[in-house]
């Protein structure tokens, strides 16, 4: 149920990035976007290695 939230708030905020004219408002949508984008959980296999 999660991933869905997750993936559908990523549409939202993209479609919403592309359609504003609002720098204001596109720069809220894109902070929120990162925040999102950053709560993604790792694909699987995929792992960061240093």
């Amino acid at each position: 149920m999660q991933s869905f939230i997750r993936r559908k708030n990523l549409e939202n905020y993209r479609r919403q990035i592309a359609e504003t004219n609002d720098d204001a408002r596109r720069v809220q949508l894109e902070k929120l976007l990162s925040e999102e984008e950053a709560n993604e959980p790792a694909a699987p296999g995929k792992r960061d290695e240093d």
